[in-house]
């Protein structure tokens, strides 16, 4: 078994590096809702409801929404009825299909009624114990099929100490995961007035096979009151797939290379996981930006082109950076982050990246940086423009 498992690790540590230049899709062609828990399984239960009816009408009301406003978008469900469905089989649906996003809809739940408000998890290791807490019980669900000992490697999802596993993941499509999971919660606090817990990270099974930009959304604590009056209603369930909806349309727009005018910054975290910005990586960051750095000594923001993002660092004669101008990296979240150019205007930025398109890196994307620092294209362009 522990062979079983190296080997697995060893082959997706590979998938992550050999997939890093093709991260970003350049269109959003085809969506997969998945509607948590099903059949034999109900979820989390309420006091007069269940999860796996909230989620199923939450993304059969989602899907109508993306078919009938996003018309070249192809919708497809895990399940569209009360039916169980394994937890690998929902990813393979995905994989199977090709999809340019898997979005999994789930309801939270605790023993205390206190805790309410929305948060929307990627995959990755835990970094609180209450991020924990809601993998093992959405994992709960494997103990539901058959031969899951099998199926899963052992993993026994009750068991803290099997969450190491996770921590040897690196999901390639992080950057785009989290794009989309700021957008979900962006629009959950605006448009349905949910409380934003935040984007966060955690080890879901049935994210952690998809080969594909992946989001698990708890929209809500079934376990309080008043959420679950939202979440089992007609109006809450149709403000919350609007919001889904509206999260979905505004990831197309931006990564389908829609007019920077209509360009809209992702909201941030406002209870990012303080692992996620120590200083170890901050420094890291402005070290790895430091390789062919334009002066910072007017106070202005510098554009590069992200074009590769691996889990462990490259060699400076690496084949991949072999020609790139001004190769640099940045670290964030783990993952060493290669950019191409350091240019003082967007315009020499997008030159630069569509040179690297042509080379092979498809999905090459601009990002600015102001001292070392990266910041949202927005805030560069009010710079540049005051």
């Amino acid at each position: 078994m522990a062979l079983k498992r190296i080997i697995l690790i060893f082959i997706l540590f590979t998938g992550v590096f050999v997939a890093c230049s093709d991260v970003l899709a350049q269109k959003v062609q085809r969506v997969v809702l998945d509607a948590g828990h099903g059949g034999h399984d109900p979820g989390a239960v309420g006091k007069f409801s269940k999860e796996k009816d909230i989620t199923l009408a939450i993304a059969l009301k989602t899907g109508e929404l993306i078919k009938q406003n996003l018309k070249d978008v192809e919708v497809i469900y895990t399940r569209k009825t009360d039916v169980f469905v394994e937890l690998f089989r929902r990813a393979k649906i995905a994989n199977e299909a090709k999809a340019d996003l898997f979005i999994s809809i789930h309801c939270n739940a605790n023993k205390s009624t206190s805790p309410y408000g929305s948060e929307t998890y990627v995959m990755g290791l835990h970094r609180t114990e209450a991020n924990l807490a809601v993998a093992q019980l959405e994992n709960a669900s494997i103990l539901l099929e058959e031969d899951y000992h099998v199926q899963y490697e052992g993993f026994d999802p009750r068991s803290p100490e099997g969450y190491i596993f996770f921590s040897m993941l690196q999901n390639a499509y992080l950057d785009q995961g989290l794009e989309l999971a700021s957008r979900v919660q962006g629009h959950f606090r605006d448009h349905v007035k949910l409380h934003d817990r935040g984007v966060k990270q955690a080890g879901f099974l049935v994210l952690y096979k998809t080969t594909m930009p992946s989001v698990l959304i708890e929209a809500g604590f079934i376990s309080n009151a008043q959420e679950e009056k939202l979440l089992a209603s007609e109006n809450g369930q149709n403000k919350i797939a609007q919001a889904i909806y509206r999260a979905v349309r505004d990831y197309k727009n931006t990564i389908e290379k829609t007019p920077l005018s209509r360009y809209e910054p992702a909201v941030e975290s406002p209870d990012p996981d303080p692992d996620t910005t120590d200083a170890d990586e901050k420094s890291a960051a402005a070290t790895g930006t430091e390789i062919g750095a334009a002066s910072a000594a007017d106070n202005l923001p510098v554009f590069k082109v992200q074009f590769l993002m691996s889990d462990t660092r490259l060699r400076d004669d690496a084949p991949e950076l072999k020609g790139v101008p001004d190769a640099g990296y940045y670290r964030h979240q783990g993952m060493f982050k290669y950019t191409a150019g350091n240019v003082r205007t967007e315009m020499e930025a997008q030159q630069i990246k569509t040179a690297l398109q042509r080379r092979g890196y498809r999905d090459a994307f601009v990002i600015a940086f102001l001292n070392g620092e990266r910041i949202s294209m927005d805030e560069a362009r009010r710079m540049i423009k005051n």
